[in-house]
């Protein structure tokens, strides 16, 4: 797993007109091929009477599944413009259709990957990019007479608290980034005295958005 990377925060769409034609970029998360044709599929069935409904992906955390489809525009003049996008913003995990009405208006090689690239740049900055950071879930458990201590002081600490649990002993919660946790964990036996039972959880990623 990553420790980190970009991804788009969540699915939308955004609409651009250029000389007339209007570029609608769809843009969604997608961790497999198959969700990422699935999606495809479904923007075209609901343009279906579009001229064009191009269409790229990038997935893996090495990018080791990436396409690009011109969906009947000139050779290389839509679905790869699209892709470089998703590549200089090094997003991962994310799938992009960019379906064309035509206005009437012929816009020449050059004028498409403008345009394509365009939509698409723009459609990210309206609907929005997220790093992910991975983070190991820490569960702490102390004695009741510890919880005012331990809670305000991890509040007002780089650590995020998920959750606290009140059973037979208080069980706390807390986001803590991988590199970080031998450190957390000095930092609560310090914090409590050593009176305190710390366990690793599940690994999460916990979101930031950065656009």
């Amino acid at each position: 797993m990553l420790s980190n990377y970009f991804t788009v925060k969540e699915t939308g769409e955004h609409e651009i007109v250029i000389e007339r034609s209007r570029f609608i970029a769809h843009i969604a998360r997608a961790t497999t091929e198959a969700e990422a044709i699935e999606f495809i599929q479904h923007i075209k069935k609901m343009h279906h009477s579009a001229n064009h409904n191009c269409s790229a992906y990038l997935i893996g955390e090495h990018d080791n599944i990436q396409k690009a489809n011109d969906d009947g525009e000139p050779s290389g003049t839509a679905g790869v413009p699209m892709l470089e996008v998703l590549k200089k913003r090094k997003l991962k995990d994310v799938v992009v259709v960019v379906t064309r009405y035509f206005g009437g208006i012929k816009l020449g090689a050059g004028g498409l990957i403008r345009a394509y690239g365009k939509s698409v740049s723009e459609g990210l900055n309206a609907i929005g990019v997220v790093e992910r950071n991975l983070m190991q879930i820490v569960h702490t458990k102390i004695d009741y007479t510890l919880l005012g201590k331990v809670e305000n002081d991890l509040r007002s600490s780089p650590y995020m608290i998920k959750e606290i649990n009140y059973l037979e002993q208080v069980e706390i919660l807390t986001y803590v980034a991988v590199k970080d946790l031998q450190n957390f964990k000095e930092y609560l036996i310090n914090l409590t005295n050593a009176h305190a039972t710390i366990e690793d959880g599940s690994l999460e990623y916990l979101e930031e958005k950065i656009l």
